[in-house]
């Protein structure tokens, strides 16, 4: 068996004799997410004293309404520190126990974070329907005053999470856990304007349910795509029709077999593939393999076994995984 191991754009081979070919490709990529430590520090530093802040000025003004977000900012603070916990395992190096290091981490925190958006959407809307039975007054000012602040503390803090929320499903979570916020404080103001304004109390809860519902679409996606993820599913954004397109087409290939792409993180996907390749192979054909699976499907570890034949494999049929 002929083993090729593609790290970094160099090429480890080792050839025994038998016909067939294994592929290992890793190629010349850091995996690793952009550096979003300073994001996840400064959005725990932020909403900690945003959550003191609420809790102080709640007991003050007697709101039950600021007391009741500070509790539900906290839970905010809970999922950053999940999000970032995972981050930093996910660069933890491989062991014997865990040959793939903690990577799936990040795919368990926006699993978590998911559910934890689902949860608070549901307290929204209780909340909301409880206000449209029991119209209640809103603290005027420090109302406003409060949840303005809490517009600036999440919605910076979700800025700092923007730029990875496409490329990283763990991201994503912390990102719209601060968008969703932001926008509760941003209903807040406007509901205790037009309530201040007009006497309208049902503006309140109305407002409440709309970013429910503008909540609930974003964190059903997260939910929907972080279980697809550990259920080993092959990743949003990659078509595994294609990828056959491409290994079938490839020169020498009679058959592909035992294709198999799944994520090992929530921004790096793995592919397995049996190839038949009666002429053989060497370490150029595969490299370029690797390299092409990596630019055309941003499938950076790729492990390929090349067969003359596929009469032996035991993984050859369709219905054997």
């Amino acid at each position: 068996m002929a083993h090729q191991h593609d790290h970094d754009h160099h090429d480890h081979s080792h050839q025994d004799g038998h016909g067939h070919g294994h592929s290992h490709g890793h190629v010349g990529h850091s995996h690793a997410p952009d550096n979003f430590g300073f994001a996840f520090a400064a959005g725990v530093t932020l909403n900690t004293v945003f959550v003191v802040a609420e809790l102080a000025f709640g007991y003050a003004a007697n709101s039950l309404a600021l007391i009741s977000d500070a509790v539900h900012n906290f839970s905010d603070v809970i999922s950053l520190l999940l999000a970032w916990a995972a981050l930093w395992l996910a660069r933890k190096q491989p062991t014997q126990q865990h040959t793939y290091g903690y990577r799936r981490a990040s795919i368990l925190a926006a699993l978590v974070n998911a559910g934890l958006l689902l949860i608070a959407v549901g307290g929204i809307a209780v909340e909301a329907v409880n206000r449209i039975q029991e119209p209640a007054a809103v603290a005027g000012w420090t109302v406003v005053l409060v949840a303005a602040l809490g517009i600036l503390v999440n919605g910076g803090t979700a800025l700092l999470f923007m730029r990875g929320r496409h490329g990283d499903l763990n991201i994503r979570g912390a990102y719209l856990h601060m968008a969703a916020d932001a926008g509760v404080s941003f209903g807040v103001v406007i509901a205790a304007l037009v309530i201040m304004a007009t006497g309208w109390l049902w503006v309140d809860p109305v407002i409440s349910l709309c970013i429910a519902a503008v909540v609930l679409a974003s964190g059903w996606g997260l939910a929907r795509d972080s279980v697809n993820l550990a259920l080993d599913g092959v990743p949003k954004g990659i078509e595994l029709a294609k990828v056959k397109d491409y290994l079938v087409t490839l020169e020498g290939v009679t058959e592909l077999h035992d294709l198999h792409i799944w994520a090992m993180s929530t921004n790096e996907t793995a592919l397995t593939a049996h190839l038949v390749r009666p002429a053989g192979f060497n370490d150029a054909f595969l490299h370029g393999v690797c390299e092409e699976l990596s630019h055309r499907f941003n499938i950076h570890h790729a492990t390929l076994q090349i067969e003359a034949s596929s009469e032996v494999c035991k993984l050859a049929p369709a219905e054997v995984v």
